[in-house]
């Protein structure tokens, strides 16, 4: 039993000193560790060496070493100790870190190196290792690994990286056309031509901030120096089993922009260029539904094939769905902690000052302009493809905001209040309606919603000629639209104007 057992290792250990007890674990932690199979007999073992070794607190410089060592060699590293034992060195063919430390285990500093470059000081590596945040500083170490994941040989590698940092510059140099000196960053991530960079930092990849909920900018005003964050894109490179032909220099060459105002870049010829098997990529941190016809045009626009693009084939698993359902899916598990069966399609939203709305989705059918898929990743070769992909993201997030503003995590009920009740139907491309029943007579009253893009949105309310009118022209509704992005907060201003027309008669 395991009475028996915890008792005869007390009398195995109670008489050795606690130093060689010690000395064992830090042994045991030593050894690399790989994430047991569930059937491995050793399973339980491991598992508890890694709770031992995010329970123990580092307080010397001893254990920190330990901690480094072992952790280097959980990521796939080597880590050796420098001679007069202050100092970290985390390698791999084409990196290595060193880290610096005090007598007492305290970091001095973190300089990282890629294969031809100098060590030079990474602040984000020194900032977690300060916190002994090992968590996050074994997430970097990761990244960095994931630079090189191209099939090859170290030079291919290398190739591989180049391209990376040709990319990036390009990206940055786009990021400030037409910027001025006091742009705020919330004008950049919904007008940026590449939306908000944030430059690659140590293993934290470049990311791209490219839309933000109207929500989400009135959080970060009214909590000054809080982090509200849009939606976010990480770039990349990843191998493939085919080659592409990626730029290993610098391409944009026009601050000016070239022809349409579009941004200006040398010919990709053999000199700049290379053909390698990677390509770049946009990563996401959560699946974005698109729409098919989304798709496609990213498609057109970096001529990588579908088979690479389409998540049912090669990236999620899932094959193309009823796009509503895929939105309501995808709100669905991000506002909701706990697991809620995404088959739902009646949502109560409760508002101020309002009775509750009802909405029901209709997710239509699997045709060809109301499908869609859940993308992860969108993979491209050429800088010049990332201004017109954002675009089309943002569009598309910005369609699927609103109809997300029609999902709860309450899909019943709880009490008798007065409910009203909105049908939102789907149309082609990035339009819907929203039916509800006239607040005055019987009949239907309609709301057509066309996403033109993130930034243009058009309505028009359409009503029974017979019936009075509610107060709320075409040109108040689509004001409220892009102005809070949430369809129940414009139906509710649509329903007050109509009450004060009813009070008024």
């Amino acid at each position: 039993s395991t009475n028996a057992l915890m008792e005869r290792l007390h009398l195995k250990y109670q008489q050795k000193p606690w130093s060689e007890t010690l000395k064992l674990v830090h042994f045991c932690m030593d050894k690399p560790l790989q994430r047991p199979d569930s059937n491995a007999p050793d399973g339980p073992l491991l598992s508890c060496m890694e709770k031992i070794q995010r329970a123990l607190h580092d307080k010397s410089l001893f254990s920190v070493m330990n901690r480094l060592e072992s952790l280097s060699k959980q990521k796939g590293l080597n880590a050796h100790v420098s001679p007069s034992g202050t100092a970290c060195y985390i390698t791999s063919n084409m990196f290595y870190i060193e880290v610096q430390l005090e007598k007492d285990g305290e970091v001095m500093d973190v300089k990282l190196a890629h294969l031809g470059e100098d060590p030079v000081v990474c602040h984000d590596l020194v900032q977690h290792l300060r916190m002994k945040n090992y968590d996050a500083f074994g997430k970097s170490l990761e990244d960095l690994s994931n630079l090189y994941q191209i099939p090859g040989n170290s030079e291919m590698k290398a190739k591989g990286y180049f391209a990376l940092q040709a990319l990036e510059k390009d990206l940055y140099s786009m990021s400030l056309l037409n910027r001025t000196q006091d742009v705020n960053r919330v004008t950049e991530v919904l007008h940026g031509k590449v939306g908000h960079l944030v430059p690659r930092t140590g293993g934290t990849p470049m990311n791209i901030e490219f839309y933000i909920s109207p929500y989400q900018v009135l959080e970060a005003e009214l909590n000054p120096g809080s982090q509200v964050c849009g939606t976010k894109a990480v770039v990349t490179v990843e191998g493939t089993d085919t080659l592409h032909k990626l730029p290993l220099s610098p391409l944009f060459v026009d601050s000016q922009g070239g022809e349409d105002g579009h941004p200006a870049f040398l010919p990709l010829t053999d000199e700049l260029s290379m053909d390698l098997p990677a390509f770049f990529v946009l990563k996401f941190h959560q699946p974005i539904p698109m729409s098919s016809s989304s798709i496609e045009a990213i498609q057109r626009l970096t001529g990588i094939k579908k088979n690479h693009l389409i998540p049912g084939i090669q990236i999620t698993g899932l094959k193309l769905a009823p796009l509503y359902e895929l939105i309501v899916q995808s709100t669905l598990q991000e506002k909701c902690s706990e697991g809620l069966s995404t088959h739902k399609s009646c949502f109560f939203v409760s508002l101020p000052d309002c009775p509750k709305h009802c909405y029901f989705i209709n997710k239509a059918s699997e045709k060809s302009d109301l499908a869609g898929a859940l993308v992860s990743k969108i993979p491209f070769s050429h800088p010049k493809c990332v201004p017109g992909v954002i675009e089309i993201l943002r569009h598309q997030v910005a369609y699927n905001c609103l109809i997300g503003s029609c999902v709860s995590e309450k899909h019943v009920n709880e009490d008798d209040s007065e409910l009203l009740y909105f049908e939102v139907v789907p149309h082609k491309n990035t339009s819907f309606s929203v039916f509800f029943l006239h607040p005055v007579k019987e009949n239907l009253a309609c709301v057509i919603i066309d996403v033109i893009t993130s930034r243009e949105v058009q309505c028009h309310l359409h009503l029974n000629p017979q019936d009075p009118t509610l107060n709320s022209s075409d040109d108040f509704i689509t004001r409220a639209v892009k102005r809070c992005m949430s369809v129940p907060v414009v139906m509710r201003a649509i329903f007050r104007n109509a009450a004060k027309v009813k009070a008024e008669s």
